[in-house]
């Protein structure tokens, strides 16, 4: 069995921080868990999203990730609302990104109408959506931790009535510290491979390490390391950057990132 022989590795995820460096453990690695990224809810304009679908305006529902869809469900709970909801939502066209969105759907008895394949980005969710007649009529588009013009812009484009709704941001951690001690030690030469999970991860890595002068040589140093990425859309942002990760797996899953990264390790060390 491929084993990580000590690498040390940079895990920068943050709601699966614990599950992947135990997995990196688990392989002989030595984790190096920093979360680069924190998820603030906005939680303020779900009422009158709400309000909106109790009284039949959409037609559409597309759902970007599963914790934007978790989060909606959960607010409509704490409101007293669930049951009016899932009437509402189940009456719907509904169209997810993804696996996680659709799971959460599932869990809540509400169709899935339209999935996209993989790898779950902007692109394959409007060929998905092609064959659903959007013109006049009205969409609701649950963001992810960013507004996504380019798919709203699209949506648009193709005649849909578009409410948008962000129910969490991303940010910065509270605490940058962590993140720009290992941005020091990965210039110094102390992390031997790093795996970013979604592009804001990278982004916020080089934001840090631009505040203390050293983004150049992070991205040098990224250079000399082996690096993973989940995805063409975080294989993008790296390559921003001038970083062509050696490790993209073709199934989008954090555990698979993990072990093929283990496999390719093994296949460069000497012997």
């Amino acid at each position: 069995m491929p084993t990580l022989n000590g690498a040390r590795v940079a895990v920068l995820e943050a709601r699966r921080s614990n599950e992947l460096a135990e997995l990196v453990r688990r392989l002989d690695g030595v984790p190096r868990a920093v979360p680069a990224v924190r998820e603030v809810p906005h939680l303020e304009h779900v009422p009158a999203f709400l309000d909106a679908l109790d009284a039949g305006r959409f037609d559409v529902a597309i759902f970007l990730t599963g914790v934007g869809a978790t989060g909606l469900l959960r607010e409509a709970q704490r409101l007293g609302r669930l049951d009016a909801t899932l009437a509402a939502l189940r009456m719907l066209t509904t169209a997810c990104r993804g696996p996680k969105p659709s799971g959460v759907l599932r869990q809540y008895d509400i169709p899935v109408s339209v999935r996209a394949a993989e790898p779950f980005t902007t692109t394959e969710l409007l060929e998905a959506l092609a064959g659903v007649s959007l013109e006049a009529r009205t969409a609701a588009l649950l963001h992810y931790g960013e507004r996504n013009g380019p798919l709203a812009d699209a949506l648009r484009g193709r005649g849909a009535v578009l409410e948008e709704l962000c129910l969490y941001e991303w940010q910065l951690p509270e605490d940058t510290a962590p993140l720009a001690a290992l941005v020091r030690d990965m210039v110094a030469g102390g992390i031997d491979a790093t795996i970013f999970t979604s592009q804001i991860q990278c982004r916020h890595l080089f934001a840090v390490a631009a505040t203390h002068g050293l983004s150049a040589k992070l991205a040098e140093a990224l250079k000399t390391q082996v690096v993973g990425a989940i995805g063409p859309v975080c294989v993008d942002a790296l390559e921003r950057y001038g970083i062509r990760p050696q490790v993209v797996p073709t199934q989008s899953k954090m555990g698979i990132l993990v072990t093929e990264l283990t496999a390719y390790l093994e296949r460069q060390s000497p012997g």
